[in-house]
């Protein structure tokens, strides 16, 4: 991760199995060694056949599936991004699942989230007690304990924040979406290791 301020060229590719299965996903078309591509393209097409097969592909029941994509961040060597996958069955409403990756572009890196803090940090801890203290200031209906984030927490890096997310259903209502958590790295600037996605967001 050099810190250049790159934006990495993205293609769409279009997967599509009838009429009723739609699913966009980005692939990284220059802006790094083809190592580098190569490894997060594959990432992305993995993660991606992971949400399809999640969600019940190939299915009869499937009615509808259209996948989707965000780009997060793409400067400063990093890379991330959320993919989205609707699926419909029949019934009241569909059901959405959102994954996200987050890769040093310069070395293809996917990191999960104990990857981006310094070892030793209690970044759970600390984590754990802002998220506490935004739920009580927002006032979510919680149709569980807090659980606290897991080691393999989904999240996201977007406007110099880390983006914490808890899937539909998981801890709140549907009516409610994605209930999303931003942390300004300022806030957590003591645990992050500076060589790391977030460290590059710092400056």
């Amino acid at each position: 991760m050099n810190g250049q301020t790159v934006m990495l060229p993205i293609h769409v590719k279009k997967i599509t199995a009838g009429s009723h299965v739609k699913v966009n996903i980005p692939i990284v078309v220059g802006g790094t060694t083809p190592k580098a591509r190569q490894a997060m393209n594959k990432a992305i097409e993995n993660k991606s056949t992971e949400l399809m097969k999640q969600q019940g592909f190939p299915s009869e029941d499937i009615q509808e599936m259209d996948g989707t994509f965000e780009i997060k961040t793409n400067e400063r060597g990093v890379l991330s991004l959320s993919l989205l996958n609707y699926v419909f069955t029949g019934g009241a409403h569909g059901n959405t699942i959102q994954k996200s990756l987050t890769f040093d572009a310069d070395t293809g890196r996917s990191y999960k989230l104990s990857e981006l803090f310094k070892p030793d940090s209690n970044y759970k801890q600390k984590l754990n007690a802002i998220i506490e203290a935004q739920i009580k200031a927002r006032e979510l209906p919680l149709l569980v304990p807090y659980p606290g984030i897991s080691d393999d927490q989904d999240y996201y890096i977007a406007d110099k924040s880390l983006v914490i997310y808890f899937q539909l259903y998981e801890i709140v209502p549907y009516a409610w979406g994605f209930p999303y958590f931003p942390i300004s790295v300022f806030e957590i600037k003591d645990i992050i290791d500076e060589n790391g996605p977030l460290g590059e967001m710092m400056y």
